[in-house]
């Protein structure tokens, strides 16, 4: 989808960011990656046939230094706090707002050797 596309672009934007995001899952080694989640629906329909849709994002950030996870999705959080725009690249999204569903937390870790940190996001936009 186009949108999580230039969320993730604008997100790498970010200066000093550790890691790049990429789309999908924590891999086994240090890593910090953007999943949808359940919860995102249509909550209006047009007449013109697009869509208010609100989607639902997890940020996950893992790695074994702890302070390095709690800082880059603090950073992230606050960038998204700021973000105002993101422009489509082919047109199928317009841009409302993105708002922090969950600031940064503890998320569950399989060793005692990683931190894994989350943030949740909630995007609201228009689908053509």
């Amino acid at each position: 989808m186009d949108f999580l596309d230039r969320l993730n672009e604008s997100i790498n934007s970010i200066p000093e960011l550790p890691l790049k995001i990429r789309k999908g899952f924590l891999s086994e080694k240090e890593s910090l990656a953007i999943t949808p989640i359940p919860g995102g629906h249509i909550s209006q329909r047009f007449y013109d046939g697009s869509k208010e849709e609100i989607l639902n994002y997890e940020i996950a950030m893992k790695s074994n230094d702890g302070s390095k996870v709690e800082s880059t999705l603090w950073k992230i959080a606050d960038f998204i706090e700021k973000l105002k725009e993101l422009d489509s690249q082919n047109h199928s999204f317009s841009f409302m707002n993105i708002t922090i569903a969950s600031k940064p937390f503890i998320g569950p870790t399989e060793t005692q050797d990683w931190f894994v940190f989350l943030l949740d996001i909630q995007a609201k936009i228009i689908t053509y």
